[in-house]
This record gives C-alpha cells, sequence and structure tokens, in this order.
C-alpha cells in the first residue's frame, strides 16, 4: 500500500523566534519513503535536525519577524495490514523489565499517575493481567470520554480528561497511558499520521493522531483509545512519555498558528506522485 501524506503549517510572529519542531516521520518508518521527505519553508531559514533521547528526529529553526509556512509531502510503502491484535501477550513483572522500559512506569507532565493510582486499582484489580486488563483499559477510556475538537486545551492532563470526560485523540491517549502505568503495564505516548483507510470517511478536517504503545511480552504492541479498533496506515512520527516529548511544534516565544493542513491518502499501488 502507497500513502500520500504531508502538511502545510504557518506561524505569524512580530519578531523572530526560535521554534523546535517534529514534523518528520520517525526513524523506524524511514526506509518505507519511496519519495524523498524534507521540509521545505516559504522563507529562506536555515533548519538542522537532531535525535532527542526518545529516537525521534528533531528540527531547528527560528521563525522570521513576519511569519513562516512549513510543508512537506511524500510518499510512503506501508504494509497494509490493521495493528496487531495478540490477546495472550502477558504482562511482564516489573522486576523482570529492562532498564530502560521502567521510564514508561512513571508519570509525567501530562500523565499524573500519583492521582490516578487508586481509581485505577479500584476500576482494573480484578482484570486479567496482560493484554485483557490493557483491553479493558481501552474500553474504558473509548466509552469515558466524549471526542470534540472543540474539547482541545493545550494544559489538559490524563485527570482532567478523566473529570472532564471530554477531549480529542491525545487526551484519550493521556488517559489510556496514565491507566496502564498505574497498573504497572509500561505505556507510551505517540504520535503521526493515521488517515480514513480501511473506515468510512470523516467529515472532519485531516489532522494528526494520538495512540500509545504498551510493552506486554517483551514486544511494543499499539492501542488506540479513541477507535478502539486495530487500524490501517499509522505513520510514527515521535514517541516518548506523553505529548510533551512529542509536541510537533514548541515554539519559544510569541508566535500564532494561522495555517494548518494535513493529508494522509492511500494511493492506487502503481502510483507514485511527482514531489517537488
Amino acid at each position: 500500500m502507497l500513502i500520500r501524506t504531508g502538511y502545510d503549517i504557518s506561524f505569524t510572529a512580530n519578531r523572530p523566534t526560535p521554534m523546535m519542531a517534529m514534523l518528520s516521520i520517525h526513524p523506524s518508518r524511514s526506509r518505507d519513503l519511496t519519495t524523498p521527505h524534507r521540509i521545505t519553508s516559504d522563507k529562506d531559514v536555515p533548519m538542522y535536525d537532531y535525535i532527542d533521547g526518545f529516537g525521534n528526529v528533531c528540527t531547528r529553526l527560528v521563525i522570521p519577524a513576519g511569519g513562516i509556512t512549513l510543508s512537506a509531502d511524500f510518499t510512503v510503502q506501508d504494509s497494509g495490514l490493521p495493528d496487531r491484535v495478540v490477546p495472550d501477550a502477558p504482562q511482564v513483572p516489573v522486576a523482570d523489565l529492562p532498564d530502560d522500559i521502567l521510564v514508561y512506569l512513571l508519570g509525567s507532565r501530562y500523565c499524573e499517575t500519583d492521582r490516578l493510582s487508586n481509581t485505577a486499582w479500584n476500576l482494573f484489580g480484578n482484570t486479567p493481567t496482560g493484554w485483557a486488563r490493557v483491553q479493558a483499559i481501552v474500553d474504558f477510556v473509548h466509552d469515558h470520554i466524549e471526542f470534540g475538537y472543540h474539547h482541545a486545551r493545550s494544559t489538559k492532563t490524563a485527570w482532567d480528561a478523566f473529570q472532564e470526560k471530554r477531549g480529542v485523540c491525545r487526551d484519550f491517549a493521556h488517559l489510556a497511558v496514565t491507566l496502564c502505568r498505574c497498573m504497572n503495564i509500561p505505556a507510551r505516548y505517540c504520535t503521526g499520521y493515521l488517515g480514513d483507510i480501511g473506515v468510512p470517511m470523516s467529515d472532519a478536517p485531516m489532522d494528526f493522531s494520538a495512540w500509545f504503545d504498551v510493552y506486554l511480552g517483551g514486544e511494543w504492541y499499539t492501542f488506540d483509545a479513541r477507535h478502539n479498533i486495530p487500524r490501517i496506515g499509522r505513520i510514527l512520527m515521535a514517541r516518548g512519555r506523553d505529548a510533551t516529548d512529542t509536541a510537533l511544534t514548541t515554539v519559544f516565544g510569541p508566535a500564532t498558528l494561522s495555517r494548518f493542513d494535513v493529508h494522509t491518502d492511500e494511493l492506487p499501488a502503481e502510483s507514485t506522485p511527482d514531489v517537488p
């Protein structure tokens, strides 16, 4: 399966403003590119990349006075298979977890395990461990939160989403990640592209998406509390403890998002679009 994807994102600023962007695909998907991936700008500004502590590609630049538009358009080869479902994947005892996995049991900026621990054990303490427990958490979050773009708030945490029962995909992911960690299941937050492939087309504008991974039986598996069904065509951009580690853009000064267009579309297998 070929997926054509990309974005046009504009910011306005009254003065030069530093920015860090995670707008590249994750290195784990680089080998799947069938056309070049590069971030372009309508302004002649220098950019350079580095790899952060979670393995994400980060791009540094300075928004010039007046603003900037960042764009990308590229094609990725995808398996066309839905997320893996492995119902017998077991939970790994904390004492047996690899050292580098332990960080995904800890509380973080948007995932307050201390505030939700008692709730988690009351809700899921009697569920079977492993995959079944994660699925029980996903089912709960999916039913507990009402989705709506108008519910978005950059400061909303898992605790807020649990209390307000409203949110966007990142809030579903934050709450599910937190509840998993409370139950000693390592969980990490993911963001990237997810088009309407294999599901009915949505009338809502295309956006980036958030989901999460859990560590079971020595492997990472993908779950999605917003959709709660295996999906086709996820293209990972960044992953970490929560949205702090995976913010698509972070500006270090006053700047306003003035345009936001994302596209993710399946192409016929023989198609190879011309990309400038």
